[in-house]
């Protein structure tokens, strides 16, 4: 079955910049998503188009079609109560911060007692990235997953 629009894809991944791996799904459970509905960058789901179960590839993607060029330079002072990451904050580390559209992922500049300095790009901002995928699995959506506009089940969306 290949990947067209309302099919859900399962797949596994690696990112890599340059040689270095920044992250991979193939020690937890792969992704699930339900193709033509956004849920995916635009340009891996172009690649991702017409493939079947087994089928495994590499593309490169510019920071426009991955992540974004890098848009804040200043590091923006958050107060802590909006970090939803809890723990001890270190520079460096990707928190979770409550903002007004929902969650958003940030990197942490500077820890101070009351504020946060945080850099709002995502992390992977400004990267030329290497995706190597492997499709595992190709199905229909069903009707439910389809009226919500996203996959059910393992690796995918889940209602509480």
């Amino acid at each position: 079955m290949n990947i067209t629009n309302n099919k859900v894809v399962q797949f596994n991944y690696k990112v890599f910049e340059g040689e270095t791996e920044l992250e991979s799904t193939h020690s937890g459970e792969p992704v699930l998503y339900l193709h033509g509905h956004n849920n995916m960058l635009e340009a891996l789901e172009k690649e991702l188009e017409g493939k079947t179960t087994g089928d495994n590839f590499k593309v490169t993607l510019d920071p426009k079609d991955a992540y974004g060029e890098i848009t804040e330079t200043e590091p923006r002072r958050v107060p802590r109560k909006h970090i939803i990451t809890k723990g001890k904050l270190t520079p460096g580390m990707i928190v979770d911060v409550n903002t007004t559209d929902g969650p958003v992922a940030a990197r942490v500049v500077k820890v101070g007692l009351k504020n946060v300095d945080l850099d709002t790009n995502h992390p992977y901002a400004g990267k030329t990235l290497t995706f190597e995928v492997d499709v595992v699995d190709v199905r229909d959506a069903t009707e439910d997953e389809i009226s919500h506009g996203h996959a059910h089940g393992v690796g995918g969306h889940h209602h509480h």
